[in-house]
Parts: structure tokens; C-alpha cells; sequence
């Protein structure tokens, strides 16, 4: 059964230039999203601070930005407790659970064939 897009009453098509799947695609595609979404699978919630210490390279603009999309999206809720200084707390909604199964199938492939890939990396270099 095709998925039919409230905004527009079209199909779901990620083929499609003009649909808001392929928006979302790209979010979600995004690495330093999968990233993002991993760490809080893993340990449920987390600070901006702890977020930003896990991910290695990345910059606190994309990391601001990057959280500010899959908010926007409804993959993750952010809570501001009023301390001082304030203590901002990121956590999955159930929709940003849900992509646990595929993210994890993604880190386990790329871990089990990072050898191979860095083999033909190597091999295109010295042609």
C-alpha cells in the first residue's frame, strides 16, 4: 500500500524532487544525524556537552543545527532545566526509537566491512 503525503495528497516518492520524503531522507542520511541518533539510543539522554564530547569532529554549529532539524522533525525532544547555567537534556521521541533498527544495521555493516572498503580505496589510489 503506497503512503500517501498529508501536505500534498501525492504518493510518498524519495525519487521525487518535489516530495517531502526526500527532505526527511537527507535528515536522516545525514551523518552526523545517524551519529546523533546512535549516542542517544545508547545511553537514552543526553547533555548538548556530552552529545558534542561523543561525536569527535564535529563543530558546535552543525551540532546545534543538526539537533535543531531532528527537533523539528519530532525525532527528539529537547528539555531546558532551569538551573544556572541552564542544563539542556536531548532525548528520542518514539519516532527518532523507531530508526533504531536501521541505524544499528548501518554502524554493523559499515564496521564489519570497513577492511574491504578501505581496500578499494586503496587500490583506486594507485592506478
Amino acid at each position: 500500500m503506497q503512503t500517501i503525503v498529508a501536505s500534498s495528497g501525492l504518493p510518498a516518492d524519495v525519487y521525487s524532487a518535489k516530495c517531502p520524503t526526500r527532505q526527511v531522507l537527507d535528515h536522516i542520511a545525514g551523518k552526523w544525524t545517524i551519529l546523533i541518533v546512535d549516542a542517544l539510543l545508547a545511553t537514552g539522554t543526553m547533555r548538548y556537552s556530552d552529545l558534542s564530547r561523543r561525536i569527535g569532529g564535529v563543530s558546535q554549529k552543525m551540532l546545534t543545527q543538526t539537533l535543531r532539524q531532528l527537533e523539528a522533525d519530532g525525532f527528539l525532544t529537547r528539555t531546558i532545566h532551569p538551573t544556572i547555567p541552564p542544563r539542556v537534556e536531548y532525548e528520542l521521541t518514539p519516532l527518532g526509537r523507531s530508526l533504531a533498527v536501521p541505524i544499528a544495521a548501518l554502524r554493523r555493516w559499515t564496521e564489519e566491512h570497513i577492511n574491504e572498503i578501505e581496500e578499494a580505496r586503496s587500490a583506486g589510489t594507485a592506478s
